[in-house]
């Protein structure tokens, strides 16, 4: 498990179990989605280069660190993983977003793609795939090799929740992408939902079912 970062931090658990539970409606919801998200992307992005720049402070001159510059994009999968994008963006505002759209197919169960905007540079960017839920790992894992067709190199999951099993197939089919979570649950049930979970996150997110 050594490409999962599991984010324990006292506010991430707090908030997780705000999500988990059933009582919570829509509004809070998507507020706290969007809050764990940014508390997520602090450590995600925890290996950003740095550089040196001189700086005039009002007491001096002396060098500090900023960031390099390095090309960063966000990738919702739809439709659950909207609700992860603006509390990504509150910490990189500069960071290009793409799109995409994944439904199962009900004869052969696999991933298929309906809907990917990109980027025009987004071959020069780092990317972070975010979905709340990380179950089957099925459109996980398609929708990390749908990016890399577009050349891309480096590829982070981020997810709220995580089963063993989805783990399990993203680190089978991409050994290369780290994935940062903020708990990883039990099992997956008969349904395919996470046990104990906390449901339909795109349905809590936009209050449908």
């Amino acid at each position: 498990m050594e490409k999962v970062h599991i984010l324990d931090h006292p506010l991430l658990q707090h908030k997780l179990s705000i999500l988990r539970d059933e009582r919570t409606g829509s509004k809070e919801f998507r507020e706290v989605v969007s809050e764990i998200a940014t508390l997520m992307c602090y450590e995600a992005t925890r290996d950003l280069p740095l550089e040196e720049v001189e700086i005039k402070t009002p007491i001096t001159t002396a060098k500090f660190k900023t960031l390099a510059g390095k090309k960063l994009a966000i990738v919702p999968v739809l439709r659950a993983g909207l609700g992860m994008v603006d509390g990504i963006l509150e910490l990189l505002p500069a960071a290009k977003v793409g799109h995409i759209g994944l439904y199962r197919d009900p004869e052969t169960l696999e991933p298929v793609e309906y809907y990917c905007k990109m980027p025009n540079d987004i071959a020069e960017r780092d990317i972070i795939i975010l979905d709340p839920m990380l179950a089957t790992g099925g459109s996980a894992s398609a929708a990390i090799q749908f990016i890399k067709n577009y050349d891309v190199k480096h590829i982070k999951l981020m997810n709220i929740i995580a089963a063993p099993e989805g783990i399990e197939r993203v680190h089978k089919d991409h050994p290369d992408v780290e994935i940062y979570v903020a708990a990883v649950d039990e099992k997956l049930n008969e349904h395919g939902y996470i046990v104990p979970g906390l449901g339909d996150a795109g349905d809590r997110i936009f209050g449908t079912k």
